[in-house]
């Protein structure tokens, strides 16, 4: 693995003087991934509308140093597949020798809800592309509404609180399980928080890519969303390995593995607690039960990961 030293004297492909938030987990999730790939990598990125493509991309300016595509919420993998497959076809008739690979970076919203037929579809027929979502768990560009990546219990626009809900009802979708069902070469889910496991996670992607396609999960916090001080940003999402609500593990070629052990894990409430989003389930005592929910849905999902690395049935 690159050292801290190697990475930080290699140039970055996301400038800076982008118009994303200051505090926002997006970039450092982009740039932490973006600065593992080997210097001489010649990358090709997608981004689906989200907040890092408008940030990025504001006419007539760019913050990419690479080949960048712009397209539609939901089909930033099925774009990729087609320039993917152009290229295998140029590549072949000797047109382009040149050896690029192919990058997308889409939010919660354009990968786990609108663009999951896409990314479904372009995994399935093994188009060899990397496919990274930066993990906000809502629709923050549109106004903070949820996603399938919504918590329980969190409140967003369209998860109001108040007599007749708290906030989010359902769980989360496990997208990170769901593409590992896939049978992909491999399989990440990371954390801004954990640099160095995303680094190595990131080197395994751009090696597994020329076999086939590959997914890593980032988790990106959103402060503006998820309603906590800027600053705070690292250490929200530390929070969440800490309490196990965010394990950092790897499938490599049907291997499943936990990377960053969490041996004695906080409480969930720890992870809730500094965000104002999960603000209205620490008022009185009404919220007992949504809490009780939360913290039961992150033991099982542990459990159930447990079982997955030992072989077991799920």
């Amino acid at each position: 693995m690159a050292t801290l030293a190697e990475l930080s004297n290699r140039r970055e492909l996301l400038a800076s003087g982008h118009r994303l938030c200051a505090g926002c987990g997006a970039p450092i999730a982009v740039r932490q991934f973006l600065l593992a790939l080997p210097p001489e990598a010649q990358v090709v990125v997608c981004c689906p509308t989200g907040c890092l493509e408008v940030s990025t991309t504001i006419y007539p300016y760019t913050a990419w140093r690479c080949s960048y595509i712009h397209n539609a919420f939901e089909n930033a993998a099925a774009t990729l597949c087609g320039v993917e497959a152009a290229y295998a076809a140029l590549k072949r008739k000797g047109k382009i020798e040149a050896d690029f690979r192919f990058a997308a970076f889409g939010g919660d919203g354009g990968t786990y809800d609108i663009g999951f037929q896409s990314l479904s579809g372009a995994m399935e027929r093994g188009h060899k592309m990397i496919y990274v979502c930066y993990d906000n768990e809502a629709y923050m560009n549109t106004g903070i509404q949820r996603s399938g990546a919504t918590p329980r219990g969190a409140w967003t626009t369209t998860s109001p609180t108040g007599q007749a809900q708290a906030g989010k009802r359902e769980g989360r979708k496990d997208l990170t399980a769901i593409m590992a069902e896939h049978n992909l070469v491999y399989v990440a889910q990371a954390s801004i928080s954990h640099w160095r496991d995303t680094v190595a996670k990131a080197e395994k992607a751009w090696e597994y890519s020329k076999e086939g396609p590959v997914f890593v999960n980032i988790l990106s916090p959103c402060h503006r969303g998820w309603r906590f001080p800027m600053e705070k940003t690292i250490e929200v999402a530390r929070l969440a390995v800490r309490t196990r609500f965010w394990p950092l593990y790897e499938v490599e070629k049907g291997r499943w593995r936990i990377t960053v052990d969490v041996a004695n894990p906080l409480p969930v409430t720890e992870w809730l607690k500094p965000q104002g989003r999960f603000a209205h389930l620490f008022r009185g005592e009404g919220n007992q039960e949504v809490l009780r929910a939360i913290q039961e849905d992150v033991d099982r999902q542990w459990a159930k990961l447990l079982s997955r690395c030992q072989g077991g049935a799920v």
